[in-house]
Protein backbone atom coordinates (compact mmCIF):
# COMPACT_ATOMS: atom_id res chain seq x y z
CA UNK A 1 0.00 0.00 0.00
CA UNK A 2 1.37 3.40 -1.02
CA UNK A 3 1.35 6.08 1.68
CA UNK A 4 2.23 9.72 0.96
CA UNK A 5 3.78 11.37 4.01
CA UNK A 6 3.21 15.14 4.10
CA UNK A 7 5.07 15.62 7.37
CA UNK A 8 8.42 16.73 8.72
CA UNK A 9 10.66 13.74 8.02
CA UNK A 10 12.79 14.08 11.17
CA UNK A 11 9.65 14.18 13.32
CA UNK A 12 8.29 11.13 11.52
CA UNK A 13 11.47 9.12 11.99
CA UNK A 14 11.58 9.96 15.69
CA UNK A 15 8.02 9.00 16.61
CA UNK A 16 6.37 6.89 13.90
CA UNK A 17 8.22 3.55 14.43
CA UNK A 18 8.15 2.86 10.67
CA UNK A 19 10.22 -0.29 11.18
CA UNK A 20 7.12 -1.92 12.72
CA UNK A 21 4.96 -1.40 9.61
CA UNK A 22 4.06 -4.20 7.20
CA UNK A 23 6.65 -4.81 4.50
CA UNK A 24 4.17 -4.02 1.72
CA UNK A 25 3.74 -0.40 2.92
CA UNK A 26 5.57 1.91 0.52
CA UNK A 27 6.21 5.29 2.16
CA UNK A 28 7.26 8.40 0.28
CA UNK A 29 7.97 11.80 1.84
CA UNK A 30 6.75 15.05 0.32
CA UNK A 31 7.44 17.46 3.20
CA UNK A 32 4.98 19.50 5.23
CA UNK A 33 5.07 22.73 3.20
CA UNK A 34 3.08 23.56 0.06
CA UNK A 35 2.41 20.12 -1.46
CA UNK A 36 3.92 19.19 -4.83
CA UNK A 37 0.72 17.98 -6.46
CA UNK A 38 2.48 16.74 -9.59
CA UNK A 39 4.82 14.51 -7.58
CA UNK A 40 2.07 13.21 -5.32
CA UNK A 41 -0.20 12.48 -8.30
CA UNK A 42 2.61 10.53 -9.98
CA UNK A 43 2.97 8.43 -6.81
CA UNK A 44 -0.85 7.86 -6.61
CA UNK A 45 -1.05 6.89 -2.92
CA UNK A 46 -3.82 4.98 -1.22
CA UNK A 47 -3.29 7.02 1.97
CA UNK A 48 -2.20 10.60 2.62
CA UNK A 49 -0.88 11.39 6.09
CA UNK A 50 -0.63 15.17 6.39
CA UNK A 51 0.40 17.81 8.88
CA UNK A 52 -2.81 19.64 9.90
CA UNK A 53 -1.22 22.90 8.70
CA UNK A 54 -0.49 21.48 5.21
CA UNK A 55 -3.33 21.95 2.71
CA UNK A 56 -4.84 18.93 0.97
CA UNK A 57 -6.90 20.54 -1.77
CA UNK A 58 -9.62 19.24 -3.99
CA UNK A 59 -7.34 19.72 -6.99
CA UNK A 60 -5.00 17.09 -5.54
CA UNK A 61 -7.74 14.73 -4.38
CA UNK A 62 -9.19 14.69 -7.90
CA UNK A 63 -5.88 13.45 -9.33
CA UNK A 64 -5.52 10.43 -7.03
CA UNK A 65 -7.60 7.49 -8.31
CA UNK A 66 -6.25 5.07 -5.68
CA UNK A 67 -6.85 7.33 -2.66
CA UNK A 68 -8.76 5.66 0.19
CA UNK A 69 -7.89 7.79 3.25
CA UNK A 70 -6.75 11.29 4.17
CA UNK A 71 -5.35 11.25 7.70
CA UNK A 72 -4.43 14.30 9.78
CA UNK A 73 -1.34 13.87 11.93
CA UNK A 74 -3.09 15.83 14.67
CA UNK A 75 -6.55 17.06 15.55
CA UNK A 76 -6.91 19.85 12.95
CA UNK A 77 -8.31 19.33 9.47
CA UNK A 78 -9.59 22.75 8.35
CA UNK A 79 -7.05 22.95 5.50
CA UNK A 80 -8.26 19.68 3.97
CA UNK A 81 -11.04 19.82 1.34
CA UNK A 82 -13.62 17.74 3.18
CA UNK A 83 -16.31 18.10 0.53
CA UNK A 84 -14.03 17.01 -2.32
CA UNK A 85 -13.08 13.92 -0.31
CA UNK A 86 -16.67 13.20 0.73
CA UNK A 87 -17.92 13.43 -2.85
CA UNK A 88 -15.57 10.56 -3.73
CA UNK A 89 -16.35 8.55 -0.61
CA UNK A 90 -12.88 9.12 0.85
CA UNK A 91 -12.84 9.41 4.65
CA UNK A 92 -10.88 12.24 6.24
CA UNK A 93 -9.78 11.33 9.76
CA UNK A 94 -8.01 13.04 12.64
CA UNK A 95 -6.42 12.00 15.92
CA UNK A 96 -9.09 13.44 18.20
CA UNK A 97 -8.27 13.22 21.89
CA UNK A 98 -4.65 12.14 21.48
CA UNK A 99 -3.29 15.56 22.46
CA UNK A 100 -5.95 16.54 25.00
CA UNK A 101 -3.74 16.43 28.08
CA UNK A 102 -0.86 18.18 26.34
CA UNK A 103 -2.98 21.10 25.12
CA UNK A 104 -4.67 21.36 28.51
CA UNK A 105 -1.23 21.79 30.11
CA UNK A 106 -0.42 24.56 27.63
CA UNK A 107 -3.68 26.36 28.42
CA UNK A 108 -2.98 26.27 32.16
CA UNK A 109 0.61 27.41 31.56
CA UNK A 110 -0.68 30.50 29.73
CA UNK A 111 -3.18 31.23 32.50
CA UNK A 112 -0.51 31.06 35.18
CA UNK A 113 1.95 33.14 33.15
CA UNK A 114 -0.58 35.98 32.98
CA UNK A 115 -1.79 35.72 36.57
CA UNK A 116 1.83 35.76 37.80
CA UNK A 117 2.94 38.49 35.35
CA UNK A 118 5.71 36.14 34.29
CA UNK A 119 7.05 38.02 31.27
CA UNK A 120 7.49 41.34 33.04
CA UNK A 121 8.85 39.92 36.29
CA UNK A 122 11.31 37.67 34.45
CA UNK A 123 12.62 40.76 32.64
CA UNK A 124 12.83 42.78 35.85
CA UNK A 125 14.84 40.09 37.66
CA UNK A 126 17.28 39.93 34.74
CA UNK A 127 17.61 43.71 35.09
CA UNK A 128 18.51 43.27 38.79
CA UNK A 129 15.14 44.80 39.81
CA UNK A 130 13.95 41.85 41.88
CA UNK A 131 13.08 43.91 44.95
CA UNK A 132 11.01 46.33 42.86
CA UNK A 133 9.06 43.48 41.25
CA UNK A 134 8.44 41.76 44.60
CA UNK A 135 7.38 45.03 46.20
CA UNK A 136 4.81 45.56 43.50
CA UNK A 137 3.28 42.17 44.34
CA UNK A 138 3.03 43.13 48.02
CA UNK A 139 1.09 46.23 47.05
CA UNK A 140 -1.13 44.84 44.29
CA UNK A 141 -1.45 41.19 45.27
CA UNK A 142 -1.29 38.03 43.18
CA UNK A 143 -4.43 36.14 42.13
CA UNK A 144 -4.23 32.39 42.47
CA UNK A 145 -5.74 30.17 39.81
CA UNK A 146 -7.82 28.50 42.52
CA UNK A 147 -9.58 31.84 43.12
CA UNK A 148 -10.58 32.23 39.46
CA UNK A 149 -13.83 31.31 37.76
CA UNK A 150 -12.67 29.78 34.46
CA UNK A 151 -14.98 29.39 31.47
CA UNK A 152 -14.28 26.71 28.85
CA UNK A 153 -15.60 27.41 25.34
CA UNK A 154 -15.94 24.05 23.60
CA UNK A 155 -16.15 20.93 25.73
CA UNK A 156 -14.61 18.21 23.62
CA UNK A 157 -11.65 16.12 24.70
CA UNK A 158 -9.31 19.11 25.13
CA UNK A 159 -11.86 21.31 26.86
CA UNK A 160 -12.71 18.46 29.21
CA UNK A 161 -9.04 17.75 29.99
CA UNK A 162 -8.49 21.45 30.73
CA UNK A 163 -11.48 21.46 33.08
CA UNK A 164 -10.09 18.45 34.95
CA UNK A 165 -6.71 20.14 35.43
CA UNK A 166 -8.40 23.29 36.68
CA UNK A 167 -10.51 21.28 39.12
CA UNK A 168 -7.25 19.97 40.59
CA UNK A 169 -6.13 23.58 41.09
CA UNK A 170 -9.39 24.30 42.93
CA UNK A 171 -10.84 26.67 40.32
CA UNK A 172 -14.54 27.04 39.73
CA UNK A 173 -15.05 25.76 36.18
CA UNK A 174 -17.99 26.36 33.85
CA UNK A 175 -18.34 25.50 30.19
CA UNK A 176 -20.30 26.31 27.07
CA UNK A 177 -20.78 23.77 24.31
CA UNK A 178 -23.26 23.62 21.45
CA UNK A 179 -24.56 20.43 23.07
CA UNK A 180 -24.57 20.56 26.90
CA UNK A 181 -22.90 17.59 28.62
CA UNK A 182 -24.56 17.18 32.04
CA UNK A 183 -22.71 13.89 32.55
CA UNK A 184 -19.41 15.82 32.70
CA UNK A 185 -20.03 17.01 36.24
CA UNK A 186 -19.18 20.62 35.33
CA UNK A 187 -21.47 23.63 35.28
CA UNK A 188 -22.98 24.62 31.93
CA UNK A 189 -23.49 28.33 31.21
CA UNK A 190 -24.97 30.00 28.13
CA UNK A 191 -22.37 31.61 25.87
CA UNK A 192 -22.99 35.27 26.82
CA UNK A 193 -23.29 34.51 30.51
CA UNK A 194 -20.04 32.56 30.56
CA UNK A 195 -18.21 35.46 28.94
CA UNK A 196 -19.63 37.99 31.37
CA UNK A 197 -19.10 35.99 34.57
CA UNK A 198 -15.72 34.31 34.17
CA UNK A 199 -12.32 35.67 35.17
CA UNK A 200 -10.60 33.57 32.51
CA UNK A 201 -12.12 32.37 29.22
CA UNK A 202 -10.29 29.48 27.55
CA UNK A 203 -11.12 28.67 23.91
CA UNK A 204 -11.24 25.02 22.81
CA UNK A 205 -13.49 25.20 19.75
CA UNK A 206 -12.85 23.60 16.38
CA UNK A 207 -12.55 26.15 13.59
CA UNK A 208 -15.55 26.10 11.25
CA UNK A 209 -17.62 28.72 9.40
CA UNK A 210 -19.80 29.20 12.48
CA UNK A 211 -16.87 29.59 14.89
CA UNK A 212 -14.45 31.68 12.81
CA UNK A 213 -14.28 35.11 14.44
CA UNK A 214 -16.72 34.13 17.19
CA UNK A 215 -14.46 35.88 19.72
CA UNK A 216 -14.83 39.30 18.17
CA UNK A 217 -15.68 42.80 19.31
CA UNK A 218 -19.05 41.81 20.78
CA UNK A 219 -17.78 38.75 22.66
CA UNK A 220 -14.75 40.61 24.02
CA UNK A 221 -16.94 43.48 25.19
CA UNK A 222 -19.03 41.00 27.19
CA UNK A 223 -16.01 39.69 29.07
CA UNK A 224 -15.43 40.96 32.60
CA UNK A 225 -13.17 44.01 32.91
CA UNK A 226 -9.73 42.76 33.89
CA UNK A 227 -10.34 39.22 32.64
CA UNK A 228 -8.04 36.97 30.61
CA UNK A 229 -8.53 35.29 27.23
CA UNK A 230 -6.73 32.02 26.43
CA UNK A 231 -6.72 30.45 22.97
CA UNK A 232 -5.06 27.09 22.34
CA UNK A 233 -7.48 26.14 19.53
CA UNK A 234 -7.12 28.00 16.21
CA UNK A 235 -6.20 31.60 15.50
CA UNK A 236 -9.16 32.06 13.14
CA UNK A 237 -11.57 31.83 16.07
CA UNK A 238 -10.38 35.17 17.52
CA UNK A 239 -10.67 38.54 15.78
CA UNK A 240 -7.13 39.73 16.36
CA UNK A 241 -7.84 43.41 15.66
CA UNK A 242 -10.61 43.34 18.25
CA UNK A 243 -8.39 41.56 20.75
CA UNK A 244 -5.66 44.13 20.28
CA UNK A 245 -8.18 46.90 20.96
CA UNK A 246 -9.43 45.13 24.09
CA UNK A 247 -5.89 44.92 25.45
CA UNK A 248 -4.98 48.50 24.49
CA UNK A 249 -8.13 49.87 26.11
CA UNK A 250 -7.39 48.01 29.34
CA UNK A 251 -10.67 46.10 29.16
CA UNK A 252 -8.77 42.80 29.29
CA UNK A 253 -5.95 42.13 31.71
CA UNK A 254 -4.27 40.16 28.96
CA UNK A 255 -4.35 37.20 26.60
CA UNK A 256 -2.41 33.96 26.26
CA UNK A 257 -2.34 32.54 22.74
CA UNK A 258 -0.80 29.36 21.39
CA UNK A 259 -2.12 30.08 17.91
CA UNK A 260 -2.53 33.06 15.60
CA UNK A 261 -3.91 33.62 12.11
CA UNK A 262 -2.41 33.19 9.63
CA UNK A 263 0.32 30.74 10.52
CA UNK A 264 3.24 31.01 10.23
CA UNK A 265 2.64 34.40 11.84
CA UNK A 266 3.50 37.43 9.72
CA UNK A 267 5.17 40.60 10.94
CA UNK A 268 2.07 42.68 10.19
CA UNK A 269 -0.17 40.66 12.54
CA UNK A 270 -2.12 43.26 14.58
CA UNK A 271 -1.20 41.63 17.88
CA UNK A 272 2.48 41.98 17.09
CA UNK A 273 1.91 45.72 16.69
CA UNK A 274 0.98 46.23 20.35
CA UNK A 275 2.89 49.14 21.91
CA UNK A 276 6.01 47.92 23.76
CA UNK A 277 4.50 48.89 27.13
CA UNK A 278 1.60 46.45 26.57
CA UNK A 279 3.41 43.47 25.08
CA UNK A 280 3.94 41.83 28.45
CA UNK A 281 0.17 41.50 28.75
CA UNK A 282 0.23 39.20 25.73
CA UNK A 283 1.84 35.77 26.23
CA UNK A 284 2.48 33.92 22.97
CA UNK A 285 3.69 30.40 22.25
CA UNK A 286 4.41 28.99 18.77
CA UNK A 287 1.46 26.57 18.45
CA UNK A 288 3.15 23.84 20.45
CA UNK A 289 0.35 22.76 22.76
CA UNK A 290 -0.24 19.45 21.03
CA UNK A 291 3.23 18.56 19.75
CA UNK A 292 4.67 16.80 22.77
CA UNK A 293 6.55 13.53 22.41
CA UNK A 294 3.68 11.65 24.03
CA UNK A 295 1.14 13.21 21.68
CA UNK A 296 3.13 12.25 18.59
CA UNK A 297 3.41 8.65 19.75
CA UNK A 298 -0.36 8.54 20.31
CA UNK A 299 -0.98 10.19 16.90
CA UNK A 300 0.96 7.52 15.07
CA UNK A 301 -0.83 4.77 16.97
CA UNK A 302 -4.10 6.10 15.53
CA UNK A 303 -2.60 6.76 12.08
CA UNK A 304 -1.27 3.23 11.61
CA UNK A 305 -4.43 1.66 12.97
CA UNK A 306 -6.46 3.62 10.40
CA UNK A 307 -4.07 2.61 7.62
CA UNK A 308 -4.48 -1.02 8.69
CA UNK A 309 -8.27 -0.67 8.69
CA UNK A 310 -8.34 0.86 5.22
CA UNK A 311 -6.04 -1.85 3.84
CA UNK A 312 -8.39 -4.48 5.32
CA UNK A 313 -11.50 -2.82 3.90
CA UNK A 314 -12.68 -1.70 7.35
CA UNK A 315 -14.00 1.70 8.47
CA UNK A 316 -11.32 3.96 9.99
CA UNK A 317 -11.83 5.78 13.29
CA UNK A 318 -12.35 9.52 13.88
CA UNK A 319 -13.94 10.34 10.50
CA UNK A 320 -14.57 14.11 10.30
CA UNK A 321 -16.29 14.40 6.91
Amino acid sequence: MKIAILLDEDNFNRYASPEKLPEDYELRFFGNKEPDEEAIAAFDPAVIVADPMTPVRGSLIARLPSLKLIQSQGVGFHLFDLEAARSRGIPVCNCAGANAGAVAEQAVLLMLALLRNLKEFDRMVFEARQAEAKGRCFRSGITELRDCHVGILGFGAIGGATAELLRAFGSRVSYWNRTPKPESGFEYLPFDRLLSECDIVSVHLAVAPETAGIIGERALSLMKPGSILINTARGEIVDQEALRSAIESGHLLGAGLDTLSPEPVTADNPLLQLPPALRERLVLSPHIGGITAGSFRRYFGIIWENARRVAAGETPQNIVN
